[in-house]
């Protein structure tokens, strides 16, 4: 078997049995490996709807064909369960060197069911898997967790107190990077699950050594010379696009009611850079070395990426950038989303503003966000209401219209009123109110090309095709950011020359053709590697006859299955929406097309998908994708 070790473990934590979980050939070739297996895992599990904090729900961990190659980018792992926050099917990516080393330990996955009576951590080597006590870790941060699971050649994936505290939208770290989104760190906490070792020697083989090696060479070559990926990234990181947003109305300020934060200077990544920076650092196999590393408390820690920069900084008038340094380190620390954290404190700012909730909290006041992330870990005084999200804050004291979530999940940092795109992205992302999920079209509206944000016009056509991408991507078990190969870079480097001007104001117009292509996929039966490197990777790994058509369809075949199961867990179409301040409210006074025109877009999204009215697949489209036998 190439590109897999060939096992995922079952693991019950209320009677300690653990057993083979079997994945035939179809399933792999079907779905690969990461979010779309996990879903797979995820659907033949339950035959109906399940709560996040029962025993029935399951975690689900899983890498990819990629994972543990020498392929760049390619040490990310998924985590899957039933959302606490949602209510609806998570996947939370990890670029942390746990999957590295669960595939040294001889595995592709884990599935933990059950509910231990005691705090326990599971120790997963070549030779064994162990659930061994762990009352002593209980009450620990993620890093001293960490420490106190010992050894430099193991891979470890824990919660922090917030996760014991079940805090809706608590994290799980391993190293310093976080699986952030939807609360798998509270499911974790739920299970008493503190966290999971793992260590081995195992080897994944390859089908094409030798021509594996140079592709990778030359994708490493593509990836350093990219503007974005070879320049930007490594200079500013993520922190770079907060400029860029705040000139195109598209930085979350003030709870989304604005998308310019006059200190943004103040909080970008030229002054994070310039002030603060003490070198760059990546994920293990990455040649982009996007991260920063910083101080904070005294001590070297990672730095905040884009969406903390937002929503812990401009999101709530917050221009103190240490403030922030120092605010994402204790969420990492106690594990916490700091996305959903953000979100919730700058909506009961919002709130407090208004007088509809007495929290004492206010816009521009920094000085007890520190003590806030403590009080929301363990739940103490407003902390408590705080850990609940903001969907739950809004039907407790109101407010729903500036509650900015989608399906509970907290939006991140793209103000969508400037990004149609975003917008819909947002609305139909399986997981909720993210942007990755959503497609990312940001990217095309501004923050890669500049297409405009303000039209709708072949806005569906292009969410649909960069979801897809991104659900095939993440399946593979690559960064998305390995993606910005497919923006002409010619584009992005002259953004000012007529020509430029011109292609950007006409890719709206070729939304027929990219609807023409995801409906007939097979005449994309080649591959592109120096565009799209990513199927030619996986075949010559796997040996699957991938092409960039067959790639992009496994993404879409594994995007129906997550709106399968979330349609199974209660969604409704009228789910696919945004607050009403995004859809109602202009962002500007002076502009009508300052809010997103979601109607507009959504009946296009519904019918490119294949799916009915009310948002569920057809039995057509469900065929074609080989899910005949999947149903509601």
């Amino acid at each position: 078997m190439f590109g897999y070790a060939g096992k995922i473990a079952k693991i019950n934590l209320s009677n300690g049995i653990i057993e083979n979980y079997p994945i035939s050939d179809k399933d792999r070739d079907l779905f690969l490996g990461g979010k779309t297996l996990a879903a797979k895992i995820i659907y033949d599990s339950f035959k109906s709807k399940v709560d996040a904090f029962s025993e029935e729900n399951i975690l689900v961990i899983t890498t990819s064909p990629l994972t543990s190659s020498t392929s760049p980018c390619s040490s990310r792992f998924n985590v899957s369960t039933i959302s606490p926050l949602t209510g609806l099917l998570v996947s939370s990516n990890c670029g942390g060197s746990f999957g590295l080393h669960l595939r040294r330990a001889g595995y592709d996955g884990l599935i933990i069911s059950g509910k231990s009576k005691e705090p326990v951590y599971i120790d997963i080597t070549d030779q064994e898997i162990l659930i061994k006590p762990a009352k002593h870790l209980w009450g620990k941060n993620t890093s001293e967790t960490q420490i106190l699971l010992g050894g430099k050649n193991k891979g470890k994936f824990v919660i922090g107190i917030a996760g014991e505290n079940m805090v809706r939208y608590a994290a799980v770290i391993s190293d310093e990077r976080a699986a952030g989104r939807g609360g798998v760190g509270a499911v974790f906490g739920y299970k008493h699950l503190k966290g999971i070792v793992a260590s081995g020697k195992e080897t994944i083989e390859t089908l094409s050594k030798e021509t594996f090696k140079k592709h990778n060479l030359s994708w490493i070559y593509k990836l350093k010379s990219n503007i974005l990926t070879g320049k930007q990234l490594p200079k500013l990181g993520t922190a770079a696009l907060v400029s860029m947003m705040n000139f195109r109305n598209q930085l979350a300020t003030k709870n989304y009611s604005s998308g310019r934060y006059e200190d943004f200077e103040k909080i970008n990544g030229e002054t994070l850079r310039q002030e603060y920076l003490i070198k760059n650092k990546g994920c293990v196999t990455c040649p982009i070395q996007c991260g920063r590393v910083v101080k904070a408390f005294g001590k070297e820690v990672k730095g905040p990426e884009l969406e903390t920069l937002g929503l812990l900084g401009s999101n709530l008038l917050n221009n103190n950038l240490q403030s922030i340094l120092n605010l994402n380190h204790l969420c990492d620390e106690y594990g916490l989303d700091t996305i959903s954290f953000g979100s919730s404190v700058g909506f009961a700012m919002e709130l407090h503003e208004k007088g509809l909730w007495n929290n004492g909290l206010t816009f521009g006041d920094c000085s007890r966000l520190e003590e806030l992330v403590k009080k929301v870990a363990t739940r103490q005084g407003i902390g408590n209401e705080l850990a609940e999200g903001t969907k739950r804050i809004s039907e407790k004291y109101g407010g729903i219209e500036f509650a900015m979530n989608v399906k509970g999940l907290e939006i991140a940092a793209y103000e969508p009123r400037a990004a149609q795109g975003m917008g819909l992205g947002y609305a139909t992302s399986n997981r909720g109110g993210c942007h990755l999920n959503g497609g990312y079209l940001v990217v095309l509206e501004g923050l890669g090309l500049n297409v405009s944000g303000t039209i709708t016009k072949g806005k569906a056509a292009y969410t649909i095709f960069f979801q897809d991408l991104m659900e095939a991507v993440s399946a593979g078990g690559t960064c998305l950011f390995t993606t910005y190969s497919l923006l002409p870079q010619v584009l992005i480097e002259n953004p000012n020359k007529s020509i430029v001007r011109f292609i950007n104001k006409i890719i709206p117009f070729f939304g027929w053709l990219v609807c023409f292509l995801h409906n007939q996929s097979w005449l994309m039966n080649f591959n592109l590697k120096g565009i799209l490197p990513h199927p030619y990777s996986i075949k010559l790994v796997t040996g699957f006859k991938l092409t960039i058509g067959s790639f992009i369809k496994t993404g879409e075949r594994g995007y129906n299955l997550e709106r399968i199961i979330n349609l199974r867990q209660g969604l409704k179409g009228r789910d696919d929406t945004l607050p009403k301040r995004l859809i109602s409210d202009l962002q500007r006074a002076d502009d009508v097309d300052s809010r997103v025109k979601l109607q507009e877009m959504i009946k296009d999204y519904y019918k490119i998908r294949g799916w009915d009215e009310q948002g569920i697949p057809t039995k057509h489209r469900l065929k074609k994708l080989g899910l005949e036998d999947y149903r509601i």
